[in-house]
């Protein structure tokens, strides 16, 4: 048995507990230092990424450094599929990305959105495919996973997660909530590596208008109402 085990470790078809499969060739910063500390490196430069996100609480804020960066080296399409929000052209812009290589696209029904990131990621014109998704089977997942594996692209999957038992083949997986600094994340699954405790992640320096301290002099008494 030792034998065989020797063998596969020097195929490296064993992953040990305190090793690291992901190096940092393989992984691109996200643009935040504490989280990258968490993740050894930084987002998977191409595979899939679950983020179970309640909408509008910085989700998109969290993926912009490392998407902007990407458009910045690569110059390939950055693609939004169904989200649940109007991207807003001028803040991306504001932000410093190509417009020109941004693409929405609004298909109608989960079926098509989940075509259209397919094709988008295999195609290999596109770094990265957000699509938002609330009901994903995990065939699907490996469809995706090879289609981001054949394009060289990362997918990320944006969704409030009701499937709590359905663990979905993906490179990384990440829960969201909000904190008043930014965000609050667990890291609930990652390629080679353990789900790690949940950190709160300042981002303040990114966007300072995050948070905006209380100020005495503006608070108003409550009227009280006479009682006859």
């Amino acid at each position: 048995m030792n034998s065989i085990l020797h063998y596969l470790k020097n195929k490296r078809l064993v992953w040990q507990a305190h090793q690291n499969v992901h190096s940092t060739a393989q992984l691109d910063s996200t643009g935040f230092k504490e989280l990258d500390a968490e993740l050894q490196g930084g987002f998977p430069k191409q595979g899939v990424v679950d983020i179970d996100s309640p909408v509008g609480i910085g989700e998109l804020r969290l993926l912009l450094p490392n998407l902007h960066a990407r458009q910045q080296s690569n110059g390939r399409l950055l693609v939004f599929i169904a989200p649940s929000m109007r991207i807003n052209s001028e803040m991306l812009a504001e932000y410093g990305f190509n417009l020109q290589q941004v693409l929405v696209i609004h298909p109608d029904s989960p079926k098509e959105a989940l075509w259209c990131a397919e094709q988008c990621l295999k195609s290999g014109c596109c770094q990265a495919v957000l699509l938002w998704h609330q009901a994903i089977e995990i065939h699907q997942v490996k469809r995706l996973q090879l289609a981001a594996e054949q394009g060289d692209a990362l997918h990320v999957l944006l969704r409030q997660n009701k499937q709590v038992s359905l663990s979905l083949p993906v490179s990384l997986g990440m829960r969201l909530r909000a904190h008043p600094q930014g965000l609050n994340i667990e890291i609930t699954k990652r390629k080679g590596g353990w789900p790690g405790r949940p950190f709160n992640l300042d981002m303040n320096q990114q966007w300072p208008q995050l948070t905006i301290q209380p100020r005495p002099d503006n608070v108003l008494p409550f009227p009280h109402s006479k009682v006859s």
